[in-house]
């Protein structure tokens, strides 16, 4: 099958049982590996199982399997199940980083617990968060690479009983690093600052601002995916963090960034240099630094309205956290929770559209039309 991802990349699998176990097996991508070559892939894959052998554990056989070999063909048959490239990319990534410059060429079973920490050890206390998924990773590897036969023995990487008894615990070096946030005591003044500035970026940031959304979920924002009469902006589950469809209700001021539609699948705010690609996070940045805020991040913004709708208005807590589309921790109350509070969290939102145009007529002088009605009605 060819499986496509919410972010568009395409991979060829092929789907077999072995020993009554479902196995997913990684062709290649799409388009390098054509449909003619997938079939012939698939076909010897078949052919094996019809004699008995696994096709995974055929492909390690015979040649020593390295690391990066490993690594790869972990992460092609895990594509399918992710939600978006994004994590295959952040994989690759960490890895081609981190782990590949001392273990890359090493065959699977070579690799022993000096080889892990020789990788762990110079990022263990600098980048903890890193280098615990580095580790976490490395450990999936090396258990993929067992699991196809081209190891045997305990895995290096594992923490428990192990690597527990070497390195310092993950939450006893672990720094807490928060994006930085404006005091929502200051955003009517900074949203005022920010109408008065020219380009797209700057309506990106504003409209994630005024939606409490995350810059990614703005930037891949497609015409489909808004309801203009409804005044409502639905982002897929797939490119969510929680994974499950979010329903934003928009503003007089939000729509009011909005520009003409266009096709269904054209984005709402493409980026001006690369033709329909998004806007990168960068540009964002570039904004605030521009305004003399670079010390600010988008993201802190999502705390921002946090701050404000916990300290100043009556709005419940579950209708604020559902405005930032965060899943309920307590297990208890989320599976209570069925609905959305879309209609709450709409009131919810209109304040905060509110208290943003305190800044000054600059804060509603600079949007369109509409806007200009939505002052002079209220």
């Amino acid at each position: 099958m060819l499986v496509v991802q919410p972010g568009g990349s395409r991979s060829w699998m092929l789907r077999y049982q072995m020993d009554g176990r479902r196995r997913d097996m990684g062709l290649g991508p799409y388009p390098e590996i054509t449909l003619a070559r997938a079939r012939e892939k698939a076909m010897e894959a078949r052919r094996l199982v019809k004699e008995g052998r696994d096709p995974l554990a055929e492909r390690s056989r015979g040649t020593a399997l390295t690391f990066k070999a490993a690594a790869e063909a972990l992460i092609e048959s895990k594509r399918p199940g992710w939600r978006n490239a994004k994590h295959a990319a952040q994989w690759g990534s960490t890895l081609e980083t981190y782990a590949y410059p001392v273990l890359s060429r090493l065959d699977v079973k070579g690799v022993d617990t000096q080889a892990v920490l020789e990788v762990l050890r110079p990022i263990w206390t600098t980048k903890p968060e890193t280098a615990s998924r580095v580790r976490q990773r490395i450990e999936a590897v090396l258990d993929y690479a067992a699991a196809v036969g081209a190891r045997t023995g305990e895995n290096p990487a594992r923490w428990q009983g192990h690597l527990d008894n070497l390195l310092a615990r993950p939450s006893k070096v672990k720094r807490v690093e928060h994006h930085a946030a404006l005091d929502w005591r200051k955003a009517p003044a900074f949203m005022a600052e920010l109408a008065r500035r020219e380009g797209i970026a700057a309506k990106v940031l504003a409209f994630a601002i005024l939606t409490a959304a995350r810059s990614g979920e703005v930037r891949g924002m497609t015409w489909r995916e808004v309801d203009r009469g409804a005044a409502v902006w639905t982002v897929p589950a797939g490119r969510i963090k929680a994974g499950k469809e979010h329903r934003v209700p928009l503003t007089a001021a939000a729509l009011a960034l909005l520009g003409e539609p266009g096709e269904p699948e054209a984005l709402v705010f493409p980026s001006p240099m690369r033709g329909e690609a998004p806007l990168s996070d960068r540009t964002l940045t570039a904004v605030l630094r521009r305004m003399g805020r670079g010390e600010l991040t988008a993201h802190g913004f999502r705390s921002t309205f946090r701050d404000w709708a916990g300290e100043t208005t009556a709005h419940a807590r579950e209708v604020i956290e559902a405005a930032l589309a965060h899943r309920l921790t307590d297990k208890v109350e989320a599976a209570y929770a069925r609905g959305d509070l879309f209609v709450k969290r709409r009131r919810l939102m209109e304040d905060w559209a509110t208290f943003l145009a305190r800044g000054g007529p600059a804060a509603v002088l600079a949007l369109p039309a509409i806007a200009h009605r939505e002052a002079a009605a209220s």
